[in-house]
C-alpha cells in the first residue's frame, strides 16, 4: 500500500509539469476569448445608450451621452490593442471621464 502512494506522487508531480504549460496556453486562449466577448458586447451597448438618450428630457443635470460613448469606445481600444499586441508590450491610456453629468 505504501508503494502504490510513493509512486503515486511523483508520477502526480511529473504529470503536472509536462501539462502545467498546456493548461496557462488554454487559460490565456480563454481569456482572450472572454476579452473578444466583452469587447463585442461593449459595442452592442450602443443600442441601448441611444434608447437612453432618446428618452432622456430636459433636466438641469444632464447625462453626457458622447463622454459615455467615448470611455466606452476607450475601453474597447484598449481591449482590441490588447488582444493584438505582442505579450508583454507596455501601453498608457487616457484616463475615462467617469463621470457623466454635467
Amino acid at each position: 500500500m505504501k508503494k502504490r502512494n510513493s509512486i503515486r506522487l511523483p508520477l502526480a508531480v511529473a504529470l503536472s509539469c509536462v501539462l502545467a504549460p498546456g493548461w496557462a496556453r488554454a487559460d490565456a486562449e480563454a481569456e482572450r476569448e472572454a476579452l473578444a466577448r466583452l469587447a463585442n458586447e461593449i459595442q452592442a451597448l450602443e443600442a441601448l445608450i441611444e434608447e437612453a438618450e432618446a428618452q432622456g428630457g430636459d433636466t438641469r443635470v444632464r447625462f453626457q451621452y458622447g463622454w459615455l460613448r467615448q470611455d466606452l469606445a476607450q475601453v474597447v481600444t484598449g481591449i482590441t490593442e490588447h488582444l493584438e499586441a505582442p505579450l508583454g508590450a507596455p501601453r498608457q491610456f487616457p484616463p475615462l471621464k467617469g463621470d457623466y453629468r454635467r
